[in-house]
C-alpha cells in the first residue's frame, strides 16, 4: 500500500464516520458563507491523526499535511443549489501542485438553513485529476495601462475559473460519501470498489484568448492536444459496507446541459 492511498483513505474513513455520528458544520455567524465546511474538515482530520497546516483563508490548497506530501482543498455546496459547477479564483484545478497530490473535499450541505448547525448532506472526496489533469499550466494575472480616455487607466486580466463538480461529472454519487482516486492505488479492506471512471482528453485545448473592448467579445484561440483521446482512469470507493448501488460517469451531453443551467 502507498503512503498516499493510504492516507486518503484515512481521510475519507474519518469524514464517513463523522457523517454517520451526525457530526454537524458549525457556523459561527451569518456572515460565514464559505468556511464552515472547511472548519468541519479541519476538525476530521483532526480526528484521523493527520497532522495539517493552513497558511491562511485563500492559500492553496487549504490544507497540506505535515508528514505525507498531500494536500486537500475543500468546497462547499448548499443543497439544493448551484451544485453542476464552482468558481476556481484564480486557480486551475489539478492533482499535482508543489509537489503534493491534491484532493478535493466536495460537501453539500443544506440551503437556507436558519440553525447555526446543519449536516453534511454527501461528500466526495476526489483527486485532482479527476477535475483537470494538467500539470503543467501556471496561473498568472496580468495587466496593462494605457485604458481610458486619459490613458491612465489600468486593465487587470485576472482569470476565474469554472469547474464541474463530481456530481455533476457521476452518477451515484448523490448521497452518499464517495472516494474518487486513480486507478490501481491498493486499499486495505476497510473500502469496497463501487465503479469505474474513465475521463478522456479533448481533441482541441485552448492555448489562449482575445478580448475585443469594442465590441465586448470574448474569442478563444484553439490548438490540437497533443494528447487527445488520452484515457485517465479512476476509481470509485465506498466504507466497505456503507451506502448503495455503483457510480458511473455521465454522458458528455448530460453534464453540458447541468453546467449550461448553472451558467444561466
Amino acid at each position: 500500500m502507498t503512503t498516499a492511498s493510504a492516507t486518503c483513505a484515512d481521510a475519507f474513513l474519518v469524514f464517513c464516520q463523522a457523517m454517520q455520528r451526525a457530526e454537524l458544520i458549525q457556523r459561527i455567524s451569518k456572515s460565514d458563507k464559505e468556511f464552515h465546511f472547511q472548519n468541519w474538515v479541519a476538525a476530521r482530520l483532526d480526528d484521523a491523526g493527520l497532522q495539517h497546516d493552513s497558511l491562511g483563508r485563500n492559500s492553496y490548497p487549504d490544507f497540506t499535511l505535515v508528514h505525507h506530501p498531500e494536500g486537500y482543498e475543500v468546497k462547499g455546496l448548499q443543497w439544493p443549489g448551484r451544485e453542476a459547477s464552482y468558481d476556481s479564483n484564480s486557480r486551475v484545478p489539478t492533482g499535482l501542485h508543489n509537489g503534493r497530490t491534491i484532493y478535493y473535499v466536495f460537501g453539500r450541505y443544506p440551503a437556507n438553513m436558519d440553525d447555526s448547525e446543519y449536516p453534511v448532506v454527501d461528500l466526495v472526496l476526489c483527486h485532482g485529476d479527476f477535475l483537470n489533469a494538467d500539470h503543467n499550466y501556471v496561473h498568472k494575472n496580468k495587466s496593462f495601462r494605457g485604458f481610458g480616455s486619459y490613458g491612465d487607466l489600468l486593465v487587470r486580466d485576472r482569470k476565474m475559473y469554472v469547474a464541474p463538480t463530481p456530481f455533476a461529472l457521476t452518477s451515484g454519487t448523490t448521497g452518499q460519501a464517495t472516494l474518487i482516486a486513480p486507478e490501481g492505488l491498493i486499499f486495505d479492506g476497510r473500502l469496497e470498489q463501487v465503479g469505474e471512471l474513465v475521463r478522456i482528453e479533448t481533441e482541441n485545448m485552448v492555448v489562449g484568448y482575445t478580448f475585443d473592448l469594442c465590441a465586448n467579445t470574448l474569442t478563444p484561440e484553439l490548438a490540437l492536444n497533443p494528447s487527445a483521446g488520452k484515457q485517465h482512469r479512476f476509481a470509485a470507493y465506498r466504507r466497505k459496507g456503507m451506502g448503495s448501488g455503483t457510480v458511473s460517469m455521465k454522458s458528455v451531453e448530460q453534464v453540458e446541459e447541468q453546467l449550461l443551467c448553472d451558467d444561466e
